[in-house]
């Protein structure tokens, strides 16, 4: 099912919404460039896995995507049913974007950079990923009473030996390079977590980098800021 819309950005675009499942958080919005796109970027949201927050957090960056001439798969999935729910959203909503030319980035802020980062590790089609503040140590995140207990909501309970398989940093090495994109006064996520990840991936032999930038925990989720071009820096990195 589908149905269009208008992004306004200048640009001649086409966007749209397609289901990926029967549950109304089952969808993702399509928005293309004009011309060929350099490939696609595969943006999730944040919000700590909570049902009030959803798709709107991420639709402020797609205009930028686009204008940079990538298309835009911006998804949306259960939150507040249990991880199992959402892990599985995510994955079959990676999994449904179109297939382009190109590079297939996923970007995810927050919450949506440990979604984003665990959807590497599932063999959907990921080959590159920007975090931006992401909450990528499950443990670390429980112990500092990120988001007001979030991860122990998210999982239905304190984080243990058994969610290896869903914690980020206990999933490396991922076979597709990572950015961490963290603000340095960042007091939501702190950047000690992408700091860690990224001791524990290049130590298992993965490719990450931290990339430090001023700003909280929402300037790189803010199109006019310098945090979010160095976002787009990457990207442009990527792309032929």
């Amino acid at each position: 099912m589908s149905e269009s819309s208008d992004v306004p950005t200048g640009l001649p675009l086409l966007s749209e919404r397609t289901s990926y499942g029967d549950d109304a958080s089952q969808y993702a919005e399509l928005t293309l460039p004009a011309g060929e796109p350099r490939g696609v970027a595969v943006v999730v949201h944040g919000g700590f896995w909570k049902p009030e927050y959803g798709l709107e957090y991420a639709e402020p960056l797609v205009p930028s995507l686009v204008a940079a001439g990538w298309a835009a798969w911006a998804i949306e999935y259960r939150r507040g049913t249990g991880a199992a729910d959402t892990l599985a959203d995510v994955r079959a909503a990676v999994a449904a974007r179109p297939v382009l030319p190109g590079p297939v980035v996923g970007i995810g802020h927050s919450a949506g950079g440990h979604l984003v980062t665990w959807a590497a590790g599932q063999d959907v089609g990921l080959t590159h990923v920007v975090s931006q503040a992401g909450v990528l140590d499950l443990d670390a995140a429980h112990e500092a009473g990120l988001g007001g207990g979030a991860v122990e909501a998210f999982l239905g309970h304190p984080p243990g030996p058994g969610d290896a398989s869903v914690d980020p940093i206990r999933q490396v090495p991922l076979a597709v390079p990572l950015w961490c994109v963290h603000g340095r006064d960042d007091q939501v996520v702190p950047i000690s977590q992408s700091e860690a990840y990224v001791a524990a991936a290049t130590e298992a032999g993965a490719s990450a980098e931290l990339v430090e930038v001023d700003g909280d925990h929402f300037t790189v989720i803010d199109p006019e800021s310098e945090a979010w071009a160095r976002t787009l820096e990457i990207l442009d990195g990527l792309a032929g």
